[in-house]
Order: structure tokens, then sequence, then C-alpha cells
């Protein structure tokens, strides 16, 4: 039965004008943080490099193009394997940035593609497993007191870039690149604070369009690139035995991070049931919606791109206009893929300065930590048991610490990084600490 509350309910198509336009909505919603992910990877990777060899040069080790075709392909491949019942929108995921810049310094692109692959496959077996035992199994293993704290690790270990961006690291400080981290930071605070309708769900990208501006004003973007690229360009795809072999340190290091994108899409299939007054955790089904999100990830590993993740902005979208339409999602998706072949497009987005994605950064990671809060708040995480206070406060520590753990098996290098340990470990005290109140 259709939804009254919905303008457009899950399975209804609306006319091709409205179509375009209510597509383009969730496009420029996903847009800035799809491509935000490889252009952090790139900036990550340049940092080490520079650490480790005193060398600074502009890298794209993957591309704007890679990520929007992946996140088109994604979501297409989603739609399928929950038969079109599920309005979800997926792109880059930002829980994966860190750990794919540590695999690519130790295995190249073969890290990067292998360990992508391997968390695909984590979904797919979660999804099997969902499908055997049913979903009780999951919610024990992923209680909202370890949810929560994943979720502010991944914004707060992002923190340092947004801080080195903006050139607020001692001996980098300049005015020009200060002034346009501010107005990028401003320009989204106020967006996010006093605008109405559609500019409220984008005030990231509506930050970036306005220190971009700056930036061209003071003179610090290099328009050479936009110059001399070409309209039409194909992707930089990276294809399995011609570009890269099986890298074992990249499948240990990303998979356990595995654990806290599977989190993320189970709340946000809960959140999305509420607006449309329907039980996606039941029809399609768990099952059905991980194993779309796994094969997505797979998908975008095997032609070198990010992992893929639900969008809660878009997510927000459903809500915010009452238009549920899987094909709105649909064509949503056929138009990042047909951007992701324009050069021109990819070549103006790589010119973004430094301090414009610093500036817009500071408010983006820290959004992503209040979300955890709001996860422990939200589900009434007692913080008079004790054992809760030892998880999360262990967590936290070994997330945001820096704490890292390399081994060497034979020739084969991998690392555990804070993220992957505060996962594993959060999940291993829940299961072996007992309830104990406060006296």
């Amino acid at each position: 039965m259709k939804n009254s509350k919905l303008i457009y309910d899950v399975n209804e198509r609306p006319p091709i004008g409205k179509l375009l336009l209510l597509s383009f909505q969730h496009v420029f919603a996903m847009f800035g943080s799809t491509i935000l992910v490889p252009i952090l990877v790139n900036g990550l990777i340049r940092e080490m490099i520079k650490n480790q060899t005193g060398i600074d040069k502009p890298i794209e080790i993957m591309s704007i193009g890679i990520a929007l075709f992946a996140s088109g392909i994604g979501t297409l491949i989603y739609i399928l394997c929950t038969k079109g019942k599920s309005p979800v929108y997926l792109g880059s995921s930002f829980a994966f940035i860190t750990p794919l810049a540590l695999v690519y310094m130790t295995d190249g692109i073969s890290g990067i593609a292998s360990g992508t692959i391997a968390t695909g496959l984590v979904y797919i077996i979660f999804a099997i497993l969902i499908k055997i035992f049913g979903k009780k199994w999951i919610e024990k293993l992923l209680p909202p007191v370890v949810v929560g704290p994943m979720i502010i690790i991944i914004g707060l270990i992002l923190a340092p870039s947004a801080i080195s961006q903006i050139g607020l690291v001692e001996g980098t400080f300049n005015w020009k690149y200060l002034v346009v981290a501010m107005v990028s930071f401003f320009i989204t605070c106020i967006v996010s604070v006093k605008a109405k309708g559609f500019a409220k769900v984008i005030p990231f990208l509506i930050g970036i369009i306005s220190g971009y501006i700056v930036a061209a004003f003071l003179g610090i973007i290099n328009f050479e690139n936009i110059i001399n690229a070409k309209f039409f360009e194909m992707p930089r795809f990276y294809l399995p035995v011609i570009d890269y072999h099986f890298s074992l340190s990249g499948v240990i290091t990303m998979v356990p991070i595995a654990i806290v994108s599977i989190s993320e899409h189970i709340g946000d299939h809960m959140a999305l049931s509420t607006i449309i007054e329907k039980d996606l955790i039941k029809d399609p089904g768990l099952e059905k919606t991980l194993l779309g999100d796994g094969l997505a990830t797979s998908v975008a590993g095997l032609i070198g791109g990010p992992a893929n993740t639900t969008y809660s902005q878009n997510t927000s979208i459903v809500g915010m206009s009452k238009v549920a339409s899987v094909w709105v999602i649909g064509c949503a998706a056929i138009l990042s893929i047909i951007f992701s072949f324009f050069g021109i497009i990819t070549a103006t987005l790589s010119s973004i300065p430094d301090a414009v994605l610093g500036g817009s950064s500071l408010l983006l990671y820290g959004f992503i930590s209040v979300n955890g809060l709001k996860v422990l708040f939200e589900n009434k995480v007692d913080f008079n048991n004790i054992k809760n206070i030892i998880i999360i406060s262990t967590m936290l520590v070994l997330g945001l610490g820096g704490a890292i753990i390399s081994l060497r098996l034979g020739e084969v290098t991998f690392s555990l990084t804070g993220m992957s340990l505060a996962a594993i470990m959060g999940i291993i005290l829940n299961i072996i600490i007992p309830n104990v109140k406060e006296q």
C-alpha cells in the first residue's frame, strides 16, 4: 500500500522532468563526500611520502572519476540485490581513509584493491550468516556501546589532517590559506544553521564552492590542469592481474574496519525504515542489503576505487523531500557514472586547494564524531555500568592515541591501525566483561 506521507513511494516513478531534478538533488548531496574520500586519501599518502622522503609533490593514486563511477555502479548493484525495495544511495566510505593510505605505503595499489575486495566479501559472509542464523547475533556483536565510540574515532582520527591542510601546523602558516579555510568553515556553519530547503542538506558542498571562489581570487589555485584537461576522459581503472597482485597485508589491515561500516549500514537502514514506514531490515531483509553493499564494495576494489557505504545525507533527502522512489536513486547513480567520464569535471575538482577542504573538514569530521555521541545517548547507554565505561574508554584511547601494530610474517607486512584495534578490543571487552553497576 502507498504511504500517504510520501509524495512518491518506493516503487513509484516520477515524470521524467521531476525525475531528473530529484535525482540531481541526490547527486549534489553525495557529491561532496564521495569526491572528498579520494582527495583525502591522496593527501594522506602525499604527507606520508613527504615525511619518509622529503619529497612533496601532488599525486593521484585514487582518482575522483573512479570514486564517482564506483559509487554509481555500486548503487545500481545494491538496487538489483534488494529488488528495488530500498531507496539507499552508496558513496565512498570515510572509515577507510587512513587504512587506504597505510596499505598503499606498504603494498601500493595492490594493498588498496585486495583490502577493499576482502572488505566487501566480509559483508557477503555476514549476509550469508544472517540468512542462515537470523540477525540477533549481530545485535549482540555490535551493540551501541561499541558502535558509538567507533563512529567518534572515525571523525576525530582525521582531525590532524584538517589542521595540516589549513596550515596551522608550526612552520606552515600562510595568511591566504587561513582566510580561505575560515571562509569555507564559516559558510558551511552558516548554511547548516540558517539555510532552508535543499541548501540545508548540502552545507559542505556550498562551503567548498565558496572557499574555492575566494582561493581563486587570492591566486592560490593552479588552473593549468583544468586548462589542459580533456573534455571526455576515461576514469583511471586498475584491473586485476594487469595492475595488481593479491596483498595479504592489505586484507589484514582493512578487513577489521568492515565491522565499523557494517554498523553504519544497519543504522542507516533503521533510520530509513522509520522515514518510509517500512521495515527494511525485514523486507528486503538485512541479508539482501548487506549483500548489495558487499558486492558494491568488492566491485569498487576490482577497479581500484574506495569502499562504499550507505549515505545518511541521501537518507536525509528522502525524509526532507518525501520522495522515496528507487527510480530517483537509480537515476542519480547513472548521473554519477556519466560525470566520471568528463575529465574537465574531475580536473576542476582535483584543483580544490587543501585549505578549502581543511576548512570544511573542521566541521565535517566533528559532525561524524557527534553522530557517534548520538548513538550512545539515543540508545540510552548506561554510564553507571562500569563495563560500558571500560569499553568506551579503551576504544577511544586505542583509536585516537595513534596505536599501530605492524607485524611481519615472512615477506608479508601488515598493520592494525588504532581504529581496527579499537573495534576488535571493543567487541572482545563487550563479550568477556560482565555488567556491573557502580555502587
